[in-house]
């Protein structure tokens, strides 16, 4: 069973960093309770790493367990393994509590379109993202404390202080410490704001790259306008080919709007608020008082929609309102400070709902709508049912070893799929989806600012470098991970996010067993073990990531090489002569350490193009050959390597099998 504990190892908050007693050291310690801190935990422990977890407040599962009420995914189906383990509680939780023929039930199933996945209750999410947690022995939780101090030796991070934030009730006649130390291998920063990535010196960005920076269409200053068809042909060419995958579809186009769009950088990050629960259950609803200093005027500018509904049990998530503006000084702020700006969203959230309660200027019907809703009493019941979770759409995100750019989720020139990265640790699938970042607005446009790329996004491959922050060797950022802000609208949602994290995970493990930093890790070793641990690492429309059959690792694994031209494997399908020759050269290169996955994805597409003779052999069969041969050639080089080693021959004259 998890220990879960107010603190690890208690000494004095006075005490400087190098004066503080040595704490036991954990393999792995996790700052951040959020979806994928859980993810990177769980699976940390599970393949048999000591893990401590820290979360800033007393309540794990980050925004999920917090209002979202949704999973924001385009994709229904399985991408890694601890996350389908947690959709699929949830699911599990609905059906055996209330019967497979229950209203809860079928609420709680994913859908077919549009914003129809599966919905859930904050209470529920954090029961599920708990246990998970609590099962494992192998994890310490310790809450209410944040990275306040760390410890480095050049580009090692040796140990980290936390600090008290003040957010965990503390019991009568508890004994708190106010600071805590741990020292351990490797660290992770799995927080929404990147607070420990911030503390260890870690370069980082806050805000929006200009235009011209990565020659991205929709970077800096820009306003968007709704549009009802394809304005150019290469839009028309994106939609049709976007309506082909396997992905909940939004139909949506927009154009920027010249020439008020600049495309200048600047320090904003798009909006915040609350995902605020309601409920319509007359037991289960408290009605809202009006507030003390209530400016109807001020509220009527507020942008007031955005409901997720239904939620199971009478309740409805909203995602409103934003008070624009005032997000991005929450970035840099310390939580004293930034709980004076929760504060005053959740002010204004209480007033405006009161407001379209109760105020002559909101249409009769909407108002009744409205009354018939209060906060849900079930949830938030030690935070006076106020989500203990503020909805951080963007905060710092790190530079790294790569930086995720629009281009990495948009189709690469000539292609029919993004870009290929061949140290990829996972896939994003959700529109470039951005919410306004600054309170300016102009006639027939959107907020300045909030933008979705409905048909111009494409799943995109993740590198395991964009996780690597610069300067640091020991610390994984998997979340606040290395992005431009509008590349972010497609990273930002927490199936990505616990995919990303469950490989980071894996990479602890296996930077650990090899006695080397991650940033030492070889990729190679981590993807062949990701590919045969069902995580996704490339979106195809005809592969099942879960199924144990070896030629989907093999797709999955060649993939992130540039051996398919689009997004299908077709495994069952005969293997072509031109397409042999293809995978054959690439396999070459490969071995030959020349490989380039963007070249051979091209030469990939031209064969698949050819009219080519079919072979006896299926596509499926020539991978998993492949596969195999990798597998083999690496076990007989370090054979090869050790007898080098015991002979005294060294490896230096050695030669790749």
């Amino acid at each position: 069973m998890t220990r879960l504990v107010s603190l690890f190892v208690t000494v004095c908050a006075s005490l400087p960093l190098h004066a503080q007693p040595s704490a036991p050291k954990p393999d792995l310690c996790i700052y951040g309770g959020t979806p994928g801190g859980i993810a990177m935990a769980v699976r940390a422990a599970r393949v048999g790493l000591n893990v401590v977890l820290v979360n800033h407040n007393g309540h794990l599962g980050g925004i999920l367990s917090n209002g979202l009420g949704v999973w924001d995914t385009l994709w229904e189906g399985k991408r890694s393994p601890i996350y389908d383990e947690a959709r699929q509680a949830i699911f599990d939780h609905y059906r055996t509590t209330y019967g497979e023929d229950s209203r809860q039930y079928r609420d709680a199933l994913p859908g077919k379109s549009g914003h129809t996945n599966g919905k859930f209750e904050p209470k529920v999410a954090e029961k599920i993202l708990t246990e998970l947690v609590m099962r494992e022995k192998n994890i310490t939780v310790v809450r209410g404390f944040y990275p306040a101090a760390v410890e480095r030796e050049g580009a090692v991070l040796k140990a980290v202080t936390f600090r008290r934030t003040g957010f965990q009730p503390v019991q009568p006649g508890e004994r708190v410490e106010n600071s805590f130390y741990v020292q351990a291998k490797v660290f992770a920063d799995c927080s929404y704001e990147g607070d420990l990535a911030a503390v260890a010196k870690v370069p980082y960005r806050v805000g929006r790259e200009s235009r011209e920076e990565f020659n991205e269409p929709h970077a800096g200053v820009i306003f968007m306008s709704p549009v009802k068809a394809a304005s150019m042909p290469e839009l028309s060419r994106a939609a049709e080919l976007h309506h082909q995958l396997k992905l909940r579809k939004f139909s949506g186009f927009q154009r920027i709007k010249q020439p008020e769009s600049t495309g200048e950088a600047d320090g904003n990050v798009q909006a915040f608020n609350y995902r605020t629960m309601l409920s319509s259950d007359p037991v289960n609803r408290l009605p809202v008082e009006k507030p003390a200093n209530y400016d109807p005027e001020k509220l009527k500018l507020l942008e007031q929609g955005s409901i997720v509904s239904p939620i199971p049990n009478a309740k409805r998530g909203w995602n409103r309102p934003q008070i624009v503006g005032m997000q991005t000084d929450y970035v840099e702020a310390d939580w004293a400070g930034r709980q004076k700006i929760m504060d005053a969203f959740w002010d204004t959230t209480l007033a405006l709902l009161y407001f379209l309660q109760n105020d002559p200027s909101v249409e009769p019907e909407r108002q009744k709508s409205w009354r018939e809703f209060g906060l849900a009493k079930d949830e938030f019941t030690d935070n006076g049912h106020r989500p203990h979770e503020f909805y951080v759409r963007e905060a710092r995100r790190i530079t790294g070893r790569y930086i995720f750019t629009q281009h990495d989720a948009m189709l690469a020139d000539g292609l029919e799929r993004a870009p290929v990265h061949e140290d990829s640790i996972g896939v994003t699938e959700w529109y470039l989806d951005t919410h306004a970042c600054t309170p300016r607005r102009i006639e027939g446009a959107l907020e300045e600012g909030k933008m979705m790329l409905d048909v111009e996004t494409f799943p995109g491959q993740v590198p395991y470098r964009a996780i690597l922050p610069q300067g640091v060797d020991n610390l994984l950022v998997p979340v606040c991970l290395s992005s431009t802000h509008v590349a972010w609208g497609t990273v930002r949602l927490e199936p990505t996010w616990m995919n990303l994290c469950e490989s980071a995970g894996h990479a602890a493990a296996l930077a650990i067993q090899n006695k080397v930093t991650p940033a030492q890790l070889d990729p190679e070793l981590l993807l062949r073990k990701l590919a045969a641990s069902h995580v996704m690492l490339s979106f195809f429309n005809d592969v099942d990531v879960s199924s144990d059959d070896p030629r989907v690792a093999a797709a999955q694994y060649f993939a992130t090489k540039g051996f398919f031209a689009d997004y299908n494997a077709r495994l069952d399908e005969p293997l072509t002569e031109s397409v042999r020759a293809a995978w054959g050269k690439g396999l070459t290169a490969m071995r030959e350490g020349r490989l380039k996955p963007m070249e051979l994805v091209k030469v990939v597409r031209d064969a698949e193009a050819a009219d080519s003779k079919p072979m006896e052999r299926t596509r499926g069969e020539a991978l998993l050959g492949m596969w195999k041969t990798l597998s083999t050639a690496k076990v007989a080089a370090k054979a090869l390597r050790t007898l080098a080693l015991k002979s005294g021959a060294g490896d230096q004259n050695r030669t790749d099998v």
